[in-house]
């Protein structure tokens, strides 16, 4: 359908007055929501996050992809209830405790919105007790956790074992990144993944949630 091909066309450019437009054109024509969503906002931010992973477009022009398809989203987010249209999974994200570096953190969340994931976002200073309760409140399938600082990158151990202590380890996937993180530094604290960039996060949360 062409209407779906501009609506990821214009996503792409960032202009959300057009898509926000579309969208609601493409309702009024009777495409249901979640087709709208699903061949229309999600392949344009999927195109960005690739253009992303190869260094073809930076931060500003992702931003300004985000902000269009969560402007889409805003119009379609009461058709999908009606349609009984679930997310394709959970995550929990936040910066660690002691750290207040957000722009990284708020990348990946845009990101897993844009697969089509419900993100649920701490925002900074975020302790290893609120990421669990937090994953334990919204039935979470995944802990995201970002730093920037060395100094606060064993809060992300602390996540792990939190985890682990209040027995939901085995159900939820943590997954770690930032500046300072790398794999090994991962597999020594018992994460799941390391992701070195936002869209690699998010190729990785869309994987764990379909499994």
């Amino acid at each position: 359908m062409e209407i779906l091909k501009e609506i990821s066309a214009y996503l792409q450019q960032g202009r959300a007055p057009k898509v926000k437009a579309l969208v609601q054109e493409a309702i009024d024509a009777g495409i249901a929501a979640n087709v709208i969503l699903e061949e229309g906002l999600l392949p344009g931010m999927s195109i960005v996050g690739d253009k992303f992973k190869n260094n073809e477009v930076f931060v500003p022009e992702v931003l300004i992809a985000a902000r269009a398809m969560n402007q889409g989203v805003a119009i379609l987010k009461p058709y999908l209830v009606e349609e009984g249209v679930k997310a394709k999974g959970t995550a929990v994200i936040g910066t660690v405790k002691g750290d207040l570096h957000d722009i990284g953190k708020n990348l990946v969340k845009m990101m897993l919105e844009g697969k089509g994931l419900s993100v649920i976002d701490l925002g900074v200073d975020v302790s290893a007790e609120q990421f669990v309760a937090a994953a334990i409140e919204n039935n979470a399938d995944l802990i995201c956790c970002s730093a920037l600082l060395t100094t606060t990158m064993n809060e992300m151990k602390a996540v792990v074992e939190k985890a682990t202590a209040d027995g939901i380890r085995d159900k939820v996937t943590i997954m770690v990144g930032g500046a300072p993180i790398t794999q090994q530094y991962c597999d020594s604290i018992g994460a799941d993944y390391y992701a070195p960039d936002a869209a690699s996060a998010s190729d990785i949360a869309i994987r764990v949630c379909a499994e």
